[in-house]
Protein backbone atom coordinates (compact mmCIF):
# COMPACT_ATOMS: atom_id res chain seq x y z
CA UNK A 1 0.00 0.00 0.00
CA UNK A 2 1.61 3.63 -0.92
CA UNK A 3 -0.69 4.85 1.86
CA UNK A 4 -0.41 4.59 5.66
CA UNK A 5 -3.39 2.38 7.56
CA UNK A 6 -3.50 4.68 10.04
CA UNK A 7 -6.78 2.51 11.41
CA UNK A 8 -4.96 -0.64 11.27
CA UNK A 9 -1.82 0.97 13.03
CA UNK A 10 -4.03 2.81 15.60
CA UNK A 11 -5.46 -0.59 16.35
CA UNK A 12 -2.33 -2.97 16.85
CA UNK A 13 -1.39 -0.09 19.28
CA UNK A 14 -4.40 -0.79 21.26
CA UNK A 15 -3.40 -3.92 20.76
CA UNK A 16 -0.24 -3.62 22.46
CA UNK A 17 -1.39 -2.11 25.16
CA UNK A 18 -3.75 -4.28 26.10
CA UNK A 19 -1.25 -7.56 26.30
CA UNK A 20 0.15 -5.25 29.20
CA UNK A 21 -2.97 -5.28 30.83
CA UNK A 22 -3.00 -6.68 34.36
CA UNK A 23 -6.93 -7.13 34.41
CA UNK A 24 -8.65 -8.75 32.11
CA UNK A 25 -10.96 -6.14 32.16
CA UNK A 26 -9.12 -3.67 31.11
CA UNK A 27 -7.34 -6.06 28.06
CA UNK A 28 -11.22 -6.42 26.92
CA UNK A 29 -11.79 -2.68 27.11
CA UNK A 30 -8.58 -2.22 25.08
CA UNK A 31 -9.38 -5.01 22.59
CA UNK A 32 -12.81 -3.79 21.68
CA UNK A 33 -11.57 -0.44 21.05
CA UNK A 34 -9.27 -1.91 18.76
CA UNK A 35 -11.26 -3.89 16.58
CA UNK A 36 -14.22 -1.23 16.52
CA UNK A 37 -11.41 1.24 14.87
CA UNK A 38 -9.94 -1.57 12.42
CA UNK A 39 -13.08 -2.87 11.16
CA UNK A 40 -15.98 -0.74 12.30
CA UNK A 41 -15.61 2.31 11.02
CA UNK A 42 -15.38 3.48 6.88
CA UNK A 43 -13.63 7.17 8.36
CA UNK A 44 -9.64 7.19 8.78
CA UNK A 45 -9.03 7.85 13.01
CA UNK A 46 -6.95 11.04 11.01
CA UNK A 47 -10.24 12.63 10.00
CA UNK A 48 -11.80 11.93 13.61
CA UNK A 49 -9.30 13.33 16.01
CA UNK A 50 -9.02 16.50 13.95
CA UNK A 51 -12.71 17.19 13.78
CA UNK A 52 -12.84 15.81 17.65
CA UNK A 53 -15.05 12.92 16.64
CA UNK A 54 -13.40 9.88 17.65
CA UNK A 55 -15.13 9.46 21.11
CA UNK A 56 -17.96 9.20 19.04
CA UNK A 57 -17.33 5.41 18.01
CA UNK A 58 -18.36 2.56 20.02
CA UNK A 59 -15.98 1.57 23.35
CA UNK A 60 -13.12 4.34 22.63
CA UNK A 61 -12.77 5.70 25.45
CA UNK A 62 -9.98 8.60 26.95
CA UNK A 63 -7.14 6.73 27.08
CA UNK A 64 -7.62 5.24 23.50
CA UNK A 65 -8.15 8.41 22.26
CA UNK A 66 -5.13 9.70 23.60
CA UNK A 67 -3.01 6.96 21.81
CA UNK A 68 -4.77 7.80 18.35
CA UNK A 69 -4.06 11.04 18.81
CA UNK A 70 -0.43 10.28 19.52
CA UNK A 71 -0.43 8.43 16.29
CA UNK A 72 -2.12 10.87 14.12
CA UNK A 73 -0.38 13.97 15.37
CA UNK A 74 3.50 12.45 15.88
CA UNK A 75 3.05 9.22 13.60
CA UNK A 76 3.62 7.23 16.54
CA UNK A 77 2.56 6.57 20.39
CA UNK A 78 5.26 7.70 22.88
CA UNK A 79 3.03 6.34 25.69
CA UNK A 80 2.65 3.10 23.97
CA UNK A 81 6.34 3.04 23.57
CA UNK A 82 7.45 4.23 26.89
CA UNK A 83 5.06 1.52 28.17
CA UNK A 84 6.08 -1.73 26.24
CA UNK A 85 9.90 -0.53 27.50
CA UNK A 86 8.95 -0.89 30.72
CA UNK A 87 6.91 -4.00 31.12
CA UNK A 88 7.94 -7.72 31.02
CA UNK A 89 5.61 -8.92 28.67
CA UNK A 90 7.55 -6.66 25.94
CA UNK A 91 8.42 -9.91 24.15
CA UNK A 92 5.05 -11.13 23.87
CA UNK A 93 3.99 -7.37 22.32
CA UNK A 94 6.63 -8.15 19.66
CA UNK A 95 5.68 -11.44 19.28
CA UNK A 96 2.03 -10.32 18.21
CA UNK A 97 2.97 -7.44 16.16
CA UNK A 98 4.42 -10.39 13.64
CA UNK A 99 1.00 -11.37 13.67
CA UNK A 100 -0.54 -8.63 12.03
CA UNK A 101 1.69 -7.78 9.13
CA UNK A 102 -0.67 -6.65 5.97
CA UNK A 103 -4.28 -6.57 7.31
CA UNK A 104 -6.90 -3.63 5.99
CA UNK A 105 -8.65 -1.78 8.33
CA UNK A 106 -12.42 -1.23 7.11
CA UNK A 107 -11.15 2.05 6.09
CA UNK A 108 -8.68 0.99 3.79
CA UNK A 109 -10.43 -1.50 2.22
CA UNK A 110 -12.97 1.00 1.51
CA UNK A 111 -10.71 3.40 -0.14
CA UNK A 112 -9.10 0.25 -1.99
CA UNK A 113 -12.36 -0.88 -3.69
CA UNK A 114 -12.67 2.96 -4.38
CA UNK A 115 -9.92 3.66 -6.14
CA UNK A 116 -9.77 4.71 -9.69
CA UNK A 117 -8.05 1.67 -11.17
CA UNK A 118 -7.68 0.00 -14.73
CA UNK A 119 -11.06 -1.07 -15.98
CA UNK A 120 -9.62 -4.85 -16.32
CA UNK A 121 -8.87 -4.82 -12.45
CA UNK A 122 -10.90 -6.99 -10.62
CA UNK A 123 -14.13 -5.29 -8.78
CA UNK A 124 -16.68 -5.28 -6.99
CA UNK A 125 -19.20 -5.00 -10.12
CA UNK A 126 -17.29 -8.02 -11.93
CA UNK A 127 -17.87 -10.16 -8.89
CA UNK A 128 -20.42 -13.29 -9.53
CA UNK A 129 -20.94 -14.76 -6.79
CA UNK A 130 -18.88 -16.19 -3.23
CA UNK A 131 -17.40 -20.08 -3.35
CA UNK A 132 -16.91 -20.55 0.22
CA UNK A 133 -19.52 -20.50 2.73
CA UNK A 134 -21.00 -22.61 5.67
CA UNK A 135 -24.31 -23.87 6.42
CA UNK A 136 -26.25 -25.52 9.10
CA UNK A 137 -24.85 -28.93 7.58
CA UNK A 138 -21.03 -27.82 9.72
CA UNK A 139 -20.64 -25.08 11.49
CA UNK A 140 -22.76 -22.08 9.98
CA UNK A 141 -25.90 -21.03 11.42
CA UNK A 142 -28.13 -20.55 7.62
CA UNK A 143 -29.53 -22.75 5.93
CA UNK A 144 -28.95 -23.45 2.59
CA UNK A 145 -32.21 -21.96 0.70
CA UNK A 146 -31.65 -18.72 3.51
CA UNK A 147 -27.87 -18.02 2.04
CA UNK A 148 -29.59 -18.49 -1.21
CA UNK A 149 -31.91 -16.06 -0.99
CA UNK A 150 -29.22 -13.37 0.45
CA UNK A 151 -27.06 -13.98 -2.58
CA UNK A 152 -30.04 -12.97 -5.14
CA UNK A 153 -30.39 -9.96 -3.34
CA UNK A 154 -26.77 -8.97 -3.66
CA UNK A 155 -27.32 -9.78 -7.05
CA UNK A 156 -24.63 -12.80 -6.92
CA UNK A 157 -25.04 -15.25 -10.01
CA UNK A 158 -23.70 -18.27 -8.18
CA UNK A 159 -22.94 -19.37 -4.43
CA UNK A 160 -20.42 -22.65 -3.25
CA UNK A 161 -21.33 -24.55 0.01
CA UNK A 162 -18.14 -25.46 1.44
CA UNK A 163 -18.81 -27.23 4.92
CA UNK A 164 -16.27 -29.07 6.41
CA UNK A 165 -15.46 -32.95 5.60
CA UNK A 166 -15.65 -35.09 7.93
CA UNK A 167 -11.84 -34.73 8.91
CA UNK A 168 -12.33 -32.03 11.41
CA UNK A 169 -15.17 -32.95 13.94
CA UNK A 170 -14.38 -29.83 15.69
CA UNK A 171 -16.15 -27.63 13.18
CA UNK A 172 -19.17 -30.16 12.72
CA UNK A 173 -17.43 -32.01 9.42
CA UNK A 174 -20.53 -33.83 7.48
CA UNK A 175 -19.99 -37.34 6.97
CA UNK A 176 -20.51 -38.75 3.71
CA UNK A 177 -23.86 -39.80 3.90
CA UNK A 178 -24.65 -36.62 5.23
CA UNK A 179 -23.01 -34.71 2.14
CA UNK A 180 -24.94 -36.52 0.08
CA UNK A 181 -28.09 -35.91 1.73
CA UNK A 182 -27.25 -32.23 1.66
CA UNK A 183 -26.32 -32.70 -1.85
CA UNK A 184 -30.30 -33.35 -2.58
CA UNK A 185 -31.28 -30.29 -0.54
CA UNK A 186 -28.96 -28.42 -3.09
CA UNK A 187 -30.57 -30.20 -5.84
CA UNK A 188 -34.15 -29.05 -4.71
CA UNK A 189 -32.95 -25.06 -3.85
CA UNK A 190 -31.71 -24.99 -7.53
CA UNK A 191 -34.80 -26.27 -8.95
CA UNK A 192 -36.61 -24.08 -7.04
CA UNK A 193 -38.64 -21.29 -8.91
CA UNK A 194 -37.50 -18.39 -7.23
CA UNK A 195 -33.94 -19.76 -7.86
CA UNK A 196 -33.73 -20.44 -11.17
CA UNK A 197 -32.34 -18.73 -13.73
CA UNK A 198 -31.11 -16.17 -10.67
CA UNK A 199 -28.45 -17.93 -8.71
CA UNK A 200 -27.05 -21.59 -8.79
CA UNK A 201 -25.92 -23.26 -5.63
CA UNK A 202 -22.43 -25.38 -6.28
CA UNK A 203 -22.04 -28.53 -4.22
CA UNK A 204 -18.19 -27.41 -2.59
CA UNK A 205 -16.86 -29.23 0.38
CA UNK A 206 -13.75 -27.76 2.37
CA UNK A 207 -11.62 -30.89 3.00
CA UNK A 208 -8.62 -30.28 5.24
CA UNK A 209 -4.98 -30.61 4.48
CA UNK A 210 -2.99 -33.15 6.69
CA UNK A 211 0.14 -32.82 7.85
CA UNK A 212 2.10 -34.56 4.95
CA UNK A 213 -0.47 -32.96 2.81
CA UNK A 214 -2.90 -35.47 1.61
CA UNK A 215 -6.40 -34.78 2.61
CA UNK A 216 -9.05 -36.09 4.89
CA UNK A 217 -11.13 -36.88 1.98
CA UNK A 218 -10.29 -39.94 -0.27
CA UNK A 219 -9.94 -39.49 -3.89
CA UNK A 220 -12.76 -41.13 -4.49
CA UNK A 221 -15.17 -39.07 -2.06
CA UNK A 222 -14.34 -35.74 -3.54
CA UNK A 223 -15.46 -36.71 -6.80
CA UNK A 224 -19.36 -36.75 -5.50
CA UNK A 225 -18.49 -33.14 -4.72
CA UNK A 226 -18.56 -30.07 -7.83
CA UNK A 227 -15.46 -28.48 -6.16
CA UNK A 228 -12.86 -29.08 -3.03
CA UNK A 229 -11.36 -26.47 -1.43
CA UNK A 230 -8.40 -27.58 0.67
CA UNK A 231 -7.46 -25.66 3.48
CA UNK A 232 -4.95 -26.10 6.50
CA UNK A 233 -6.55 -25.70 10.07
CA UNK A 234 -3.56 -27.71 12.13
CA UNK A 235 0.54 -26.96 12.60
CA UNK A 236 -0.41 -23.16 11.82
CA UNK A 237 1.78 -21.89 14.64
CA UNK A 238 4.63 -23.88 14.24
CA UNK A 239 7.78 -21.85 12.80
CA UNK A 240 9.32 -25.28 10.87
CA UNK A 241 9.00 -24.71 6.88
CA UNK A 242 5.46 -26.31 5.34
CA UNK A 243 6.40 -26.19 2.08
CA UNK A 244 6.40 -29.47 1.39
CA UNK A 245 2.93 -29.94 2.89
CA UNK A 246 1.51 -27.03 0.72
CA UNK A 247 3.01 -28.47 -2.19
CA UNK A 248 1.83 -31.91 -1.90
CA UNK A 249 -1.88 -30.39 -1.25
CA UNK A 250 -2.12 -28.72 -4.74
CA UNK A 251 -0.99 -31.93 -6.69
CA UNK A 252 -4.13 -33.78 -4.60
CA UNK A 253 -7.10 -35.21 -7.93
CA UNK A 254 -9.62 -33.27 -7.83
CA UNK A 255 -8.55 -29.69 -5.80
CA UNK A 256 -9.70 -26.60 -7.35
CA UNK A 257 -8.64 -24.16 -4.50
CA UNK A 258 -6.33 -23.29 -2.24
CA UNK A 259 -8.42 -22.38 0.88
CA UNK A 260 -7.24 -19.40 2.82
CA UNK A 261 -3.31 -20.55 2.48
CA UNK A 262 -1.76 -19.35 5.34
CA UNK A 263 -3.81 -20.03 8.26
CA UNK A 264 -2.77 -16.75 9.68
CA UNK A 265 -5.14 -15.03 12.40
CA UNK A 266 -4.85 -11.13 12.97
CA UNK A 267 -3.15 -11.00 16.46
CA UNK A 268 -3.44 -14.42 17.03
CA UNK A 269 -1.04 -16.71 14.79
CA UNK A 270 1.22 -15.84 12.43
CA UNK A 271 -0.11 -19.08 10.00
CA UNK A 272 2.61 -21.54 8.23
CA UNK A 273 5.32 -20.42 7.13
CA UNK A 274 6.22 -21.58 3.62
CA UNK A 275 8.44 -20.75 0.30
CA UNK A 276 4.88 -19.33 -1.40
CA UNK A 277 6.65 -18.44 -4.50
CA UNK A 278 7.07 -22.18 -4.98
CA UNK A 279 3.65 -23.12 -3.82
CA UNK A 280 2.09 -20.61 -6.23
CA UNK A 281 4.02 -21.58 -8.86
CA UNK A 282 2.84 -25.34 -8.35
CA UNK A 283 -0.44 -24.27 -8.15
CA UNK A 284 -0.99 -22.37 -11.24
CA UNK A 285 0.89 -25.62 -12.64
CA UNK A 286 -2.38 -27.52 -11.83
CA UNK A 287 -5.28 -25.08 -12.35
CA UNK A 288 -5.38 -24.83 -8.44
CA UNK A 289 -7.05 -21.26 -7.71
CA UNK A 290 -5.31 -19.41 -4.52
CA UNK A 291 -7.85 -18.11 -2.01
CA UNK A 292 -7.77 -14.60 -0.81
CA UNK A 293 -10.52 -15.27 2.29
CA UNK A 294 -11.93 -11.76 2.98
CA UNK A 295 -12.74 -12.96 6.73
CA UNK A 296 -11.47 -9.64 8.39
CA UNK A 297 -9.33 -11.85 11.04
CA UNK A 298 -8.02 -14.05 7.98
CA UNK A 299 -7.50 -12.05 5.61
CA UNK A 300 -5.29 -14.91 3.82
CA UNK A 301 -3.53 -14.31 1.27
CA UNK A 302 -3.51 -11.00 1.55
CA UNK A 303 -2.22 -8.12 -1.12
CA UNK A 304 1.30 -8.74 -0.73
CA UNK A 305 1.27 -12.58 -1.10
CA UNK A 306 -1.07 -12.09 -3.87
CA UNK A 307 1.39 -10.09 -5.81
CA UNK A 308 3.68 -12.67 -5.63
CA UNK A 309 0.94 -15.23 -6.90
CA UNK A 310 -0.29 -13.39 -9.42
CA UNK A 311 3.54 -13.15 -10.73
CA UNK A 312 3.50 -17.16 -10.70
CA UNK A 313 0.48 -17.10 -12.79
CA UNK A 314 -2.40 -18.20 -10.82
CA UNK A 315 -5.90 -18.16 -10.61
CA UNK A 316 -7.85 -16.38 -7.99
CA UNK A 317 -10.68 -17.22 -5.68
CA UNK A 318 -12.21 -14.32 -3.56
CA UNK A 319 -14.34 -15.64 -0.68
CA UNK A 320 -15.98 -14.12 2.40
CA UNK A 321 -16.02 -18.03 4.21
CA UNK A 322 -18.91 -16.68 5.64
CA UNK A 323 -20.69 -18.36 8.67
CA UNK A 324 -23.40 -16.56 8.47
CA UNK A 325 -25.11 -13.89 5.91
CA UNK A 326 -23.64 -10.75 7.92
CA UNK A 327 -20.42 -12.21 7.09
CA UNK A 328 -21.21 -12.03 3.38
CA UNK A 329 -19.34 -8.38 2.88
CA UNK A 330 -16.46 -10.51 3.93
CA UNK A 331 -16.00 -10.63 0.19
CA UNK A 332 -15.34 -6.99 -0.04
CA UNK A 333 -12.16 -7.36 2.26
CA UNK A 334 -10.83 -10.18 -0.30
CA UNK A 335 -11.68 -7.76 -3.84
CA UNK A 336 -9.95 -5.07 -1.34
CA UNK A 337 -6.59 -7.44 -1.12
CA UNK A 338 -6.99 -8.56 -4.69
CA UNK A 339 -7.31 -5.14 -6.06
CA UNK A 340 -4.09 -3.51 -4.48
CA UNK A 341 -2.11 -6.42 -6.10
CA UNK A 342 -3.17 -5.72 -8.93
CA UNK A 343 -5.22 -8.86 -10.09
CA UNK A 344 -7.51 -8.58 -13.23
CA UNK A 345 -10.80 -9.72 -13.44
CA UNK A 346 -10.32 -12.35 -15.66
CA UNK A 347 -8.11 -14.62 -13.59
CA UNK A 348 -10.64 -14.34 -10.96
CA UNK A 349 -12.76 -17.75 -11.25
CA UNK A 350 -15.73 -15.50 -9.00
CA UNK A 351 -16.04 -13.20 -11.95
CA UNK A 352 -16.12 -15.76 -14.83
CA UNK A 353 -19.43 -16.89 -16.94
CA UNK A 354 -20.95 -20.00 -16.16
CA UNK A 355 -19.65 -22.06 -19.25
CA UNK A 356 -15.90 -21.07 -18.48
CA UNK A 357 -16.26 -21.04 -14.66
CA UNK A 358 -18.16 -25.14 -15.17
CA UNK A 359 -15.41 -26.50 -17.42
CA UNK A 360 -12.51 -24.97 -14.99
CA UNK A 361 -14.38 -27.18 -12.36
CA UNK A 362 -14.64 -30.29 -14.71
CA UNK A 363 -11.12 -30.36 -15.22
CA UNK A 364 -10.00 -29.62 -11.49
CA UNK A 365 -12.24 -33.14 -11.18
CA UNK A 366 -10.64 -34.69 -13.90
CA UNK A 367 -13.30 -34.79 -16.15
CA UNK A 368 -13.17 -34.01 -20.23
CA UNK A 369 -14.39 -30.72 -21.91
CA UNK A 370 -14.39 -29.92 -25.24
CA UNK A 371 -10.87 -28.92 -26.59
CA UNK A 372 -12.41 -25.34 -28.09
CA UNK A 373 -13.31 -24.81 -24.48
CA UNK A 374 -10.92 -26.25 -22.61
CA UNK A 375 -8.71 -23.29 -24.65
CA UNK A 376 -11.18 -20.89 -23.54
CA UNK A 377 -11.00 -21.71 -19.50
CA UNK A 378 -7.33 -21.13 -19.85
CA UNK A 379 -7.42 -17.48 -21.95
CA UNK A 380 -7.36 -16.27 -17.83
Amino acid sequence: MSQRDLNIVAAGLLQDLAILQSSERSRFGYKRAAKAIAAGIDRSVGDLIEEGLLRDVPYVGPSSERVVAELVRTGESASVQKAVAASTRRSEVEKRRRYRRAYLSRHAMRLALDAKLPASIVSTRAYRGDLQMHSTWSDGVESISTLAEAAVELGWQRIGITDHSYGLPIARGMSMEAARRQHQEIDGVNAREGFKGRVRVYKGVEANILADGSLDLQEDERRIFEYVIASPHSALRKETDQTARMLAAVRQPGVAILGHPQGRMYNSRPGITADWERVFREAARHGVAIELDGNWHRQDIDYELAAIALEANCLFALDSDAHSIPEFPFTDYAIAHARLAGVPADRVVNCWDEAKFDDWLAQQRGQSATPARRRRSHRA
